[in-house]
């Protein structure tokens, strides 16, 4: 469409949106909304508005079936026991000694196989507080290495996030994974280091902060890893062997013989009820995001990046991880952040002759800085997995972006100085 909207009616359309997530209103209304507003107030007709909220959610078509289709490997890993039998383990064998490290890469491999880095963080937050409270370590603390290794490990995972910036630049999920694995160990190393510093501060873990978990029904560990092992080894099979299968296979078969595996099949269709759950609130969610995606990507506002970044005589591949850092603070979503960016600022990067996987990993990586800002859910489910109040939560907020900082230093050097 030859309809452009202004600069300032894309940011008062996600200022909007965001006072209305804020104030608690449905993140995919709020988003709605906000894009009505953003196309009235930057020059264009209702009816244009209209057309071009609908042409952005045309283009979440695609990356909406994939993330629906890993509801199955989700559902699986989290009904199952599965995802708490894979922390378990980790946990149990690196011991009490090496707690904040083992806190810290479980929730890193949680969230690399697959599983939602919230329900990754409430999956692990248990087992974590009981280790804490023998260990005499903070809950901020382990809340940060939780966060830090969930925000580390879902840089390289099938989660939507990936799938979303792998649809968007038409590229293969596991060249997104593969392209965090550097990013997400030096994310790990500096979520290891202020965990550690955190360990004697802040609030410490007490006897009614910790609940016992039922271990009788857990499958084992090699039948609790083979899903999802199975599903990148799957997805590998492009890059490696030239055999394109695409996510929306690779993620439910193996999510049908983790399964099998666990002795769990009669249980399957339960799994796929709930996972499908749990991703049908994402897909909704980016039904809004495609609605104000609409309206950024026909604005002027990637003009006005440009030409900011120009003007300070920065390099043009910043754009790449900004767009990142801005989307994910305006809708507190790894995933929305990362769809966002990559749908609006995506055929500029290319335009601007940055390759597609370059300037994926890099809107992923920005992506997790501002995720968890307090008009999302996910500051609240993270903070309520350890019984946390509000005024506490708040205070690992810096240690956080600190985190995905990292992320996005680490990948914007190594995808737009180095490669």
């Amino acid at each position: 469409m030859d309809v452009t909207v202004t600069a300032l009616g894309a940011i008062i359309g996600l200022a909007v949106a965001i006072v209305l997530i804020i104030k608690k209103v449905n993140p995919a209304y709020s988003l709605m909304l906000g894009a009505v507003i953003g196309g009235l107030t930057g020059g264009a007709s209702l009816v244009d508005t209209v057309a071009l909220m609908v042409q952005g959610t045309q283009g979440m078509a695609s990356a909406i079936l994939r993330i629906l289709a890993a509801g199955v490997l989700a559902g699986v890993l989290i009904e199952s026991g599965a995802a708490s039998k894979i922390a378990e383990t980790i946990i149990s064998k690196l011991g009490d000694k090496k707690a904040i490290f083992a806190i810290v890469l479980s929730t890193c491999i949680l969230t690399a196989v697959g599983v939602f880095i919230d329900v990754a963080v409430i999956t692990v937050a248990p087992i974590a507080m009981s280790i804490a409270k023998k260990a005499n370590i903070s809950k901020s603390a382990i809340l940060l290495a939780m966060v830090g290794g969930g925000k580390s490990g879902n840089i390289i995972s099938p989660n939507p996030n990936a799938i979303a910036a792998s649809d968007a630049f038409s590229i293969p999920l596991t060249s997104v994974m593969t392209a965090g694995i550097i990013p997400a160990i030096f994310g790990i190393i500096v979520t290891i280091i202020i965990a550690q510093k955190l360990s004697n501060k802040g609030v410490q873990v007490l006897n009614s902060d910790i609940t016992e978990e039922n271990n009788n029904e857990k499958p084992s560990f090699f039948a609790s890893i083979l899903g999802p092992l199975v599903a990148i080894i799957l997805l590998s099979l492009r890059p490696i062997a030239g055999i394109v299968i695409d996510p929306m296979i690779a993620l439910p078969v193996g999510g049908i013989i983790g399964c099998l595996m666990m002795g769990k099949i009669k249980n399957f269709n339960s799994y796929c009820t709930v996972g499908l759950g749990k991703m049908t609130g994402v897909a909704i969610l980016l039904i809004g995001t495609g609605t104000i995606s609409g309206i950024i990507a026909n604005s002027q506002l990637k003009d006005v990046l440009i030409n900011f970044l120009t003007a300070t005589g920065a390099p043009e591949f910043l754009l790449a991880p900004l767009a990142g850092i801005l989307m994910s603070a305006a809708t507190a979503s790894t995933t929305s952040g990362t769809t966002v960016g990559s749908q609006v600022f995506g055929p500029t990067l290319v335009e601007l002759g940055m390759p597609g996987l370059n300037a994926a990993a890099m809107i992923h990586s920005g992506a997790t800085v501002l995720d968890h800002l307090p008009h999302g859910s996910f500051f609240h489910a993270t903070g309520g997995s350890v019984n946390m109040d509000i005024k506490d939560r708040l205070k690992i907020m810096p240690y956080e972006s600190l985190v995905g900082l990292t992320l996005t230093l680490v990948s914007s050097i190594i995808y737009g100085i180095i490669l």
